[in-house]
């Protein structure tokens, strides 16, 4: 796709009826992760529950690796159980 002189793209009409792009509706635009996205108006919702999801698997990546693979369930019970 190129971008006009007006900052303008089309949307390809597939792309546009799988998320729900009807003519003339209104769009929201956001940045989730360093990309640039649009989702239909009433679609907001979804997009910040999803911004949220990618917030909470971000947070899941930075863990992993990090914890003691040799503690067993029972001893990481009493570490959180006697937590004060």
């Amino acid at each position: 796709m190129r971008v006009t002189s007006k900052g303008q793209v089309t949307i390809p009409r597939d792309m546009r009826e799988l998320v729900g792009i009807e003519p003339n509706s209104e769009v929201v635009f956001s940045i989730e992760g360093g990309k640039l996205t649009i989702a239909p108006k009433d679609g907001e919702r979804e997009a910040e529950e999803r911004a949220r999801l990618d917030r909470f698997l971000a947070a899941l990546r930075r863990l992993e690796g990090t914890g003691d693979q040799a503690m067993d369930a029972e001893a990481l019970a009493r570490v959180t159980r006697d937590r004060d």
